[in-house]
């Protein structure tokens, strides 16, 4: 679709949205603007929606708030967030008619991640309240796959059932699929010579590029981006197969801002921004100008030789916002972190913390690294710690955990856990 057509089709979609949002939701109906005539309108004068405006409604009249714009009887479906960021979860019901367009942004995704109907898929998460990989198992069935739901079995039966159905389309998170890499070592499994995995869509958590060159080198097969929100409900954007980290936005459900993190001003195109997302399709839910924290770099989507109309964002979600911690002055992430961590073979696992210590924030990092004790032990702590110094710019405490000490995850992996305000005081 030309992009001239793609905007009015957007303006008339939105249209919609908000006359449907201000008659039937307390919370958009005080926050609408009246006499919104035009796309740059609606982006001058619509405010801005923050999570904890979502929460402080969610507070006053529980479970859902003011926020939905439908009596939650015609809920179908209930989901939440995760809450990894300590904050309490953001509560979501979705329609018939909701979850179907969900599962359509999912197919949106799959299929140009070359997914077809005579395929076999694996999803290999917690079924559970985290929306994550539910619209990827509706999918792949709408699609005509054949679909395999591992979410309760554990990481090496997982294993097995990759090799003996020779399934070609695996769903998890880049953390799980660490784990699976582990376990089939273990099994004596090479998952590149013995399974079949052709399409693996890696999402719900950041990952390092070292990460996702780990899990293609082990499985033999292409890691895709995509990502969506429960807020927003759908995939707000996938990654093209034409060009690494390529993420185009699925345009015609959603309309993506990027805008300066201080002056909340729009951003041009290869520069860095906030995400701001507008649902134009969801009917329960709806979502307006919401701020994500997500760090994001948006290109034209001349940039990228696939032919569509649709812009993307380079490399996805770069980091977010309220993961970034400032330690002694340096900008820390955990996909910073990651990286170096990955960066030595004979780490299996490991966690992350922020304590201080004597007066001086300070990261601690847990690895297990199999059973090496001694100086072997010492001489990897010390590598680690000088490669830590290196890349990010801090010396970290590093301590060897025992073998499978560490827990494993098929939800988000959280990797980073800020501890000041306990350790302070201890």
């Amino acid at each position: 679709m030309p992009r001239q057509e793609l905007e009015e089709w957007q303006w008339r979609r939105l249209q919609r949205a908000l006359d449907h949002a201000k008659r039937s939701s307390p919370l958009w109906a005080e926050r609408i603007p009246d006499g919104i005539t035009s796309m740059a309108a609606y982006t001058e004068r619509m405010p801005l929606l923050y999570k904890t405006d979502l929460l402080a409604s969610q507070q006053a009249a529980p479970p859902y708030g003011t926020w939905p714009s439908l009596d939650p009887v015609h809920g179908v479906r209930h989901h939440q967030t995760s809450g990894t960021s300590g904050n309490p979860p953001v509560r979501t019901f979705d329609t018939e008619r909701d979850w179907k367009w969900i599962t359509d942004t999912f197919c949106t995704a799959l299929y140009a991640n070359g997914v077809r109907s005579h395929h076999k898929g694996l999803v290999a998460f917690g079924y559970g309240l985290f929306a994550g990989f539910w619209g990827m198992h509706y999918a792949l069935e709408r699609m005509g796959c054949t679909i395999v739901p591992a979410g309760g079995l554990d990481s090496r039966t997982v294993v097995r059932l990759l090799v003996d159905y020779q399934i070609e389309v695996l769903g998890l998170t880049p953390s799980y699929a660490m784990r699976l890499i582990e376990t089939a070592a273990e099994m004596g499994v090479d998952l590149a010579r013995d399974a079949n995995v052709q399409v693996m869509l890696a999402g719900a958590e950041p990952r390092s590029d070292f990460t996702t060159r780990t899990i293609e080198e082990a499985f033999g097969a292409r890691v895709f981006n995509a990502a969506g929100t429960t807020e927003f409900g759908g995939v707000f954007m996938f990654e093209c197969p034409s060009r690494r980290g390529a993420c185009h936005i699925n345009e015609p459900t959603v309309i993506e801002e990027v805008l300066h993190p201080v002056t909340r001003e729009p951003v041009g195109y290869g520069e860095e921004g906030v995400r701001v997302t507008t649902g134009l399709y969801r009917e329960g839910m709806q979502l307006f100008r919401h701020w994500t924290e997500d760090i994001v770099v948006k290109q034209p989507h001349t940039e990228c030789g696939c032919g569509r109309t649709w812009d993307f964002l380079d490399g996805g979600i770069l980091r977010r916002v309220d993961d970034m911690r400032k330690i002694r002055g340096v900008s820390v992430t955990p996909v910073m972190i990651e990286d170096v961590l990955r960066g030595f073979p004979e780490v299996k696992e490991f966690q992350s913390s922020i304590r201080t210590v004597r007066g001086l924030d300070t990261v601690h990092v847990k690895a297990e690294a199999g059973d090496l004790t001694g100086e072997a032990a010492t001489a990897l702590c010390a590598r680690i710690a000088a490669e830590f110094k290196r890349e990010i710019g801090i010396r970290p405490q590093v301590e060897l955990a025992p073998a499978g000490s560490l827990p494993r995850s098929k939800w988000k992996a959280a990797r980073l856990h800020d501890e000041r305000q306990l350790t302070a005081h201890s």
